[in-house]
């Protein structure tokens, strides 16, 4: 295991023949998972510069805007925990010093591990809540296997998020090109339409798979990357619940690269797709970014704490998890990639290391 710096950060990195995997130490972010063979990071890298989250200040880095996400944009890249919560925060928990998703995105990580491992470890203070991951390249082969533990520090039993923030981007995402599948049933649009009115989807609407309604009449096939100059929309998707596991598949036609996470359903039932086209033009998004957020968990949307726990539940499907008092979770999922001519349709996990695409 090598220490690097990247993109300014400090990080550790593992390889095989494969793949290069790169982790940073603030954060716990992985930032990158290269695929050899074709040269692509499939995750998104933000168009500006990244510091440590321990380093920012509102104060001194106006370039990462005032919104209350600036703490997390300052270091945020490709797939980040999102850890007690999957949105913002209230006004009096923001005053408190609880950023948006939770800390688990900005806090500082013990590294270690192996040859062909990273193991990462710290303490949430704030939510009372230690989290543990451990990433293992699986030996001879493209696949990636997390382990993780959630433990409740406190004596009190505790809803809350946990979710995957996979975000994909450029060169993996090409508008009009880059590809979608994930088994999924029923469907909505986020009740707040976060692009003032200048987005594409309907507001609300509740619909199947991807085919998502268009305010203006019509759907928006949401398996391909939409080709416009500008786009953005958030859905939530629910994991088909007659599937033991669930998964997403993405491809891009260029590359030909395949790439895509599979997991325990009953863990994470829920796959949030969050769309980013040169939208947002305050800092620091200043209209340069393409995204794909791909990201699975136990919440059906990004929310504050007490909406989630106000809304409970979506299509009878539980919007958050309790964490008992004093109690440890756990769950395992996999990354993987490949290359093919065409996108796979199904992904089947033996719920060890082998993944097999058809």
């Amino acid at each position: 295991m090598d220490e690097v710096t990247y993109r300014n950060r400090r990080a550790k990195r593992v390889e095989n023949e494969n793949v290069r995997l790169t982790v940073t130490s603030e954060g716990g972010h992985v930032a990158e998972i290269l695929h050899k063979a074709t040269g692509v990071n499939p995750l998104w890298t933000p168009p500006w510069p990244s510091i440590e989250p321990s380093t920012y200040s509102r104060a001194t880095h106006p370039e990462y805007g005032w919104s209350d996400e600036a703490h997390l944009l300052s270091g945020l890249m490709g797939h980040n925990i999102c850890l007690d919560t999957f949105g913002g925060p209230s006004p009096e928990e923001f005053a408190a010093g609880m950023p948006v998703h939770g800390e688990g995105s900005v806090a500082a990580y013990d590294l270690g591990g192996d040859r062909n491992s990273i193991s990462l470890k710290t303490t949430l203070p704030l939510a009372q809540l230690q989290f543990q991951r451990e990433i293992r390249l699986c030996s001879g082969g493209s696949v990636i296997h997390f382990a993780e533990t959630v433990e409740n520090l406190s004596a009190c039993d505790r809803p809350i998020a946990w979710t995957q923030h996979v975000t994909l981007g450029p060169p993996f995402i090409e508008p009009g090109k880059s590809q979608l599948r994930a088994p999924v049933t029923r469907s909505k649009v986020n009740n707040i339409d976060f692009t003032g009115g200048r987005g594409k989807q309907k507001t609300g609407a509740e619909f199947e798979g991807f085919l998502c309604p268009r305010k203006d009449g019509g759907v928006i096939d949401l398996r391909t990357y939409p080709g416009d100059a500008v786009s953005g929309g958030f859905t939530t998707h629910l994991m088909d619940p007659g599937r033991e596991h669930a998964y997403f598949v993405a491809w891009s036609p260029t590359s030909k690269l395949v790439f895509g996470y599979v997991w325990i359903r009953a863990d994470f039932p829920w796959l949030c797709r969050w769309e980013e086209n040169h939208f947002r033009t305050d800092p620091p998004w200043n209209g340069q970014t393409i995204t794909c957020g791909i990201e699975f968990g136990a919440s059906p949307t990004v929310e504050s704490r007490r909406e989630m726990v106000t809304r409970g539940s979506l299509f009878g499907t539980p919007a958050y998890r309790w964490a008992p008092a004093k109690a440890k979770l756990k769950t395992e999922y996999c990354a993987f990639t490949s290359v093919a001519d065409s996108i796979p349709e199904t992904v089947e996990w033996d719920g060890q290391e082998s993944i097999r695409l058809r």
